[in-house]
């Protein structure tokens, strides 16, 4: 079969706009996706040169070998229909390792017409290293490469304010871009770079904060031979992901013209503030899995499909969104209902295989940050605790009761199968130890632990004797059961 490249797939020569950090699965499937779509929609007309920001692995030697060109495969439920839409993505133009050829990744200091800079280096990336040294080729850190490079740029072209970047990191972390831009001012006084490159660095440049969105499921091994014969050629770095897609870019200085996704029917939306958004994705996707999860694996699933597909589950979710969680936040309604809309099928992606317990990871402090929000501001406002979120805490304690450490993790046995959680020790020494107590000293000795949910949750009236009366019940009947006879209506 015929491989994909440029032959296969031509498109116009453009001049490089975005250097990206990063070629992961991640990336190629959301932002050279977007741009490939603006290129063909707007007068946009840029490319983007691909860089391996750590000095192991790449997926280079793939790319030349398909002139840069990889099939974006998303698939998933949209209106609640099964559908599969592939575009062949040609808006990469170049990859360069900033480690075995560091002079061909340097150059693009002084690129002409480079106006982004994109990363997704992981959570780990955006960390100030105070060791990291200017002399190093590169620097170690992804803050002492972008360091660098903006200074070799600024010193290129005199320090031109025409010539400043637009910085786009989209690393899962709060306020990705003021971190990083907090780690390159502090290596610039380390560096001794000067107040002159500082100014620059605020007059010239952008540091935006974004929030991104999309399930990327990667290379389809096991499907690959049978998705090439339905595409008519082979791609060795195709990639597959759910048609939802959500970038929330929050910037200081309107960037929209220069960069015109919104205008391609893109999900992309331009903010001074994307607290609102976060906040959204948070406690509805977020809050979603937390809180039905624990449930449906005591239920007897293991992935999220299966349990989606037990009407009675997928009520249970849905009712904690629309009538717990959708009340508290501030974006206006409409738009919450459409987003938590498009959640429900989401988590019904018939292509997509989520284990239950691998959204367990850490379940503890996840309540906390996705639910325990909800939950306080719904009792303050309504002057009674929610349902269904109340529910999810004794769920939770119900995943985890019962179990003993070994080998750092807590085993505990479903219908006599052993499972294992991973949490902070502190959480896993509760459980392990408090488990053999009575219910409701167990249930004050948790929710009134302050490392684990601070000082608000045990002050809501009502919900220690709510959680202990469910936590009995769990424990004396059975998840199914008592799911059953309270949310089986």
């Amino acid at each position: 079969m015929e491989r994909l490249t440029a032959a296969k797939a031509p498109a116009a020569s453009r001049p490089v706009k975005v250097l990206q950090f990063g070629e992961g699965n991640f990336l190629r499937a959301f932002v050279d996706y977007f741009i490939d779509i603006a290129n063909e929609k707007t007068d946009f007309n840029g490319s983007v040169a691909l860089v391996k920001p750590i000095s192991i692995g790449t997926l280079f030697p793939a790319f030349k070998e398909q002139d840069y060109r990889y099939t974006v495969l998303l698939r998933g439920l949209v209106d609640g229909q099964a559908v599969e839409q592939s575009r062949v993505v040609t808006s990469v133009s170049d990859a360069v390792d900033a480690y075995a050829d560091y002079d061909a990744y340097a150059a693009y200091a002084k690129c002409e017409t480079l106006r982004f800079i994109v990363s997704n280096t992981t959570e780990a990336g955006i960390v100030l290293d105070e060791s990291d040294k200017l002399e190093l080729c590169p620097p170690n850190s992804y803050p002492g490469k972008l360091t660098k490079l903006l200074y070799e740029r600024a010193e290129h072209f005199n320090y031109a304010q025409d010539k400043g970047l637009i910085i786009l990191p989209v690393e899962l972390i709060d306020d990705n871009g003021i971190m990083l831009k907090k780690c390159v001012k502090a290596l610039c006084k380390l560096w001794n770079l000067g107040e002159k490159f500082e100014r620059w660095l605020d007059e010239a440049c952008v540091f935006t904060s974004t929030l991104v969105d999309r399930i990327v499921t990667g290379y389809p091994r096991g499907e690959d031979q049978a998705i090439w014969q339905q595409l008519g050629y082979e791609d060795r770095i195709l990639v597959t992901a759910e048609p939802f897609g959500l970038w929330v870019i929050e910037s200081e200085k309107d960037i929209s013209s220069e960069l015109p996704l919104p205008a391609c029917g893109l999900p992309v939306i331009y903010t001074d503030n994307q607290k609102p958004y976060k906040q959204r994705k948070v406690r509805i996707l977020n809050g979603a899995h937390t809180s039905f999860v624990p449930m449906a694996f005591q239920c007897g699933y293991d992935y999220v499909l299966d349990a989606m597909n037990d009407p009675m589950i997928k009520k249970f979710m849905q009712d904690t969104l629309y009538d717990e969680v959708i009340p508290t936040l501030t974006l206006p309604k409409d738009d919450l209902m459409a987003f938590a809309e498009a959640v429900t099928g989401r988590f019904m992606n018939p292509y997509i295989k989520h284990a239950l317990l691998s959204i367990c990871l850490n379940s503890v402090s996840k309540w906390r940050a996705r639910c325990m929000p909800s939950l306080l501001v719904y009792a303050e406002k309504e002057g009674k605790l929610p349902q269904h979120l109340t529910f999810s805490l004794a769920a939770l304690m119900g995943l985890y009761h019962g179990g003993k450490i070994v080998d750092g993790k807590l085993e505990c046995t479903r219908d006599g199968e052993t499972y294992t959680l991973q949490d902070d020790a502190a959480v896993l020494c509760f459980f392990a130890e408090k488990s053999t107590l009575p219910a409701r000293e167990m249930v004050e000795a948790f929710l009134g632990n302050e490392s684990f949910f601070g000082s608000e949750l045990i002050k809501v009236p009502g919900i220690v004797e709510s959680v202990t009366a469910s936590l009995e019940d769990i424990l004396a009947r059975g998840m199914k059961a008592v799911m059953t006879e309270r949310f089986g209506g």
